[in-house]
């Protein structure tokens, strides 16, 4: 290990010291913390933002929450979306990315996580589809346009937020690629283990959907971040901040 520091210098460094705040426990917090349909505004934005750590990006009905650390190797977002009407919370969105090995000569730790929730209308939910599978893969379609949709009105202001969205996409457009290819597989969304998927930056990916009445839940998980995928709550804590 000596060695490695002398050889490699303080970028190897960065990555065998304890990590800065904030924890990844702490960056997910609030995303816990929202309740659709329940939480407003005023609870939103009095968790959701770190202003020591994060910039604040808002719009008349998102407001997003993102960060960088690890000289830009490592970032995060937590994003919510209001309904214009009540302003109570509609969409949630996490979503914490590590792209640099930890260690050299050790095996990769890249990947990301991403999670969301949202409240789906019966235009999507109900409409008359061909089976259960076409249904579900119509769903994670939608899911993917909104979180687009949502991204887009608060990142021309936040670069970082703006790559983070472009990643999620292709993770997102990767899974229903392959959806649509093999359209049995959408069965296995609500499985424990999900549907696992291959990533042209991440290698190895799992995603699940669950739909709760009209409310749609998803995590997707790739790289270092997959081992994690079927632990009942998604927050590593002390393991995934060595990542």
């Amino acid at each position: 290990m000596a060695c490695c520091l002398f050889l490699c210098g303080c970028a190897v460094l960065d990555f065998v010291t304890p990590e800065a705040p904030p924890s990844n426990e702490e960056i997910s917090k609030s995303y816990y913390q929202t309740e659709l349909n329940e939480s407003d505004a005023a609870d939103v934005l009095g968790t959701i933002h770190r202003p020591e750590y994060e910039l604040l990006s808002q719009s008349k009905r998102v407001v997003a929450s993102s960060g960088q650390k690890k000289k830009g190797y490592k970032s995060w977002f937590n994003m919510v979306a209001f309904d214009e009407n009540g302003l109570t919370a509609k969409r949630k969105y996490l979503f914490i990315a590590d792209e640099k090995p930890k260690i050299l000569f050790v095996e990769p730790w890249e990947g990301f996580r991403f999670e969301c929730e949202m409240v789906l209308g019966a235009d999507v939910l109900n409409k008359p589809y061909a089976d259960e599978n076409a249904r579900r893969i119509a769903v994670l379609s939608q899911v993917m346009e909104n979180t687009g949709r949502d991204i887009a009105e608060v990142e021309s202001d936040n670069k970082n937020l703006a790559i983070s969205g472009m990643v999620v996409h292709q993770g997102l457009e990767a899974v229903l690629q392959k959806l649509k290819d093999s359209p049995s597989l959408a069965k296995r969304l609500s499985e424990p283990a999900g549907v696992e998927f291959d990533h042209i930056n991440f290698d190895k990916g799992r995603i699940g959907m669950l739909i709760e009445g009209d409310i749609v839940k998803i995590k997707m998980m790739l790289g270092s971040f997959v081992r994690y995928f079927e632990e009942k709550h998604q927050e590593p804590q002390q393991a995934e901040e060595n990542i």
